[in-house]
């Protein structure tokens, strides 16, 4: 079956790095989109980045861009995501998905698997 296993996550200072690994395993689909989402306590998950359908390019959240940055490891079953000057308001657990819809990329309910998710804390 479809497994999805997050790691990377932790407590970090306001300003520092972390970057987040999605290991992939256990499909065979030809075309998918894996994303990134992230849930603050007491909050509804939230987008943060996805890659196109071809995944050509990358869709960043608003409040992320220029700070996120989403890639892959196809030699690895690896996705990644690297974030930088991070701030207390990152603080949450982050999801990776796999998505088989092709026509969005925001939307959680579009994701048929998850991760178990990674908590990453940002302290001031």
């Amino acid at each position: 079956q479809v497994r999805l296993v997050e790691s990377g996550g932790g407590l970090v200072q306001a300003g520092g790095s972390l970057r987040l690994s999605c290991s992939e395993s256990g499909h065979s689909f030809s075309r998918y989109r894996m994303g990134w989402f992230r849930q603050a306590a007491g909050k509804q998950r939230e987008f943060v980045a996805a890659f196109s359908w071809d995944e050509s390019e990358t869709f960043t959240a608003a409040s992320e861009k220029g700070r996120f940055t989403m890639s892959r490891d196809n030699a690895k079953n690896t996705v990644y995501l690297q974030m930088n000057r991070l701030t207390p308001e990152d603080t949450a657990v982050y999801y990776c998905a796999l998505s088989t819809y092709s026509a969005t990329y925001s939307d959680a309910s579009r994701y048929d698997y998850w991760g178990q998710g990674t908590q990453v804390t940002v302290s001031s």
